[in-house]
């Protein structure tokens, strides 16, 4: 079953130091990008983010967020540099001193000053950290396909519907188009006529050879037998699991080939009318095949 390449996700987890929220959002893009924003100091798991991802998601555009809030003992520790404090404290009695200037030097001037007081995070356990926020990230990426392929669904029924109509149209032109020759050979047939007044006598082997070369100019039977091919595979293609948007951009790349050929080869007004249409489902289809995996 096919997938879109829009989706949104969110995932929780938590241990007893740690709670992790997970948003993944997906939209349609050429490759799989993968963009995560995340607190610095997790960055050291971030190919492991993307790894998995990878094996879940092959193509679009994928964003995730992930937020942490700790919920256990603080994984930060407070240090005090005391003899930088003891120096500074030294230094504005000094300039006290030596400007004259009384003033009482207090603690909320002291730890004003930079580098007196440090925080520091505790080294933290990489795999418990990624076995936490790995569950967070797993139910958002479930999440996020099950929209996709719900979505996928919707585009598939849509664009077999098109199909179905593209066929008609196409089944228009094949049943039209022999049509086509025996009107030629009429018209040119009562234009000689008109022309000639009767007081010639018409050469039918040479009416004969100009209708065989028009029908010949005109012959849209291997279009025509391509083009159904065409929208056949495409309908197979929607069956299969798996990424097949590149195929089915591929597909209707080669049927807009043989509508081109069939609309430049053929003058007749009913055909160009279908032609158009067809070039229109075509391009309807083409714009919701770009938002498939």
């Amino acid at each position: 079953m096919i997938r879109s390449m829009t989706g949104f996700g969110k995932g929780e987890s938590k241990d007893s130091v740690r709670h992790f929220t997970v948003e993944v959002r997906s939209v349609n893009n050429r490759y799989n990008d993968i963009i995560i924003r995340m607190p610095k100091h997790l960055k050291y798991i971030e190919d492991r983010i993307k790894k998995l991802i990878k094996t879940k998601v092959s193509r679009g555009r994928v964003e995730v967020y992930i937020n942490l809030e700790y919920i256990g003992d603080s994984d930060v520790t407070v240090k005090v540099d005391l003899n930088l404090a003891e120096s500074y404290n030294k230094a504005l009695k000094e300039l006290c001193n030596h400007t004259g200037i009384k003033d009482n030097v207090t603690l909320s001037v002291l730890t004003k000053f930079p580098d007196i007081i440090n925080t520091e995070k505790k080294e933290e356990d990489a795999d418990e950290v990624w076995n936490c926020l790995k569950m967070a990230l797993e139910e958002a990426l479930d999440k996020m396909i099950a929209m996709r392929i719900k979505e996928g669904e919707e585009l598939a029924k849509d664009i077999s519907e098109k199909v179905v109509d593209i066929e008609d149209m196409v089944s228009f032109i094949e049943q039209r188009s022999p049509q086509v020759v025996n009107e030629y050979k009429e018209k040119l047939w009562n234009r000689i006529d008109e022309l000639l007044e009767d007081k010639y006598e018409i050469d039918e082997n040479r009416l004969a050879n100009e209708v065989a070369i028009f029908a010949d100019k005109s012959d849209i039977n291997e279009e025509v037998v391509r083009l159904y091919s065409h929208m056949k595979q495409l309908i197979d293609t929607l069956k299969l699991n798996g990424p097949v948007g590149r195929k089915l951009d591929f597909l209707l790349q080669e049927a807009n080939r043989e509508v081109n050929t069939i609309g430049s080869k053929v003058g007749d007004v009913d055909i160009k009318k279908k032609v158009i249409e067809i070039k229109s489902e075509l391009e309807k289809i083409r714009e919701q095949v770009q938002n498939i995996e």
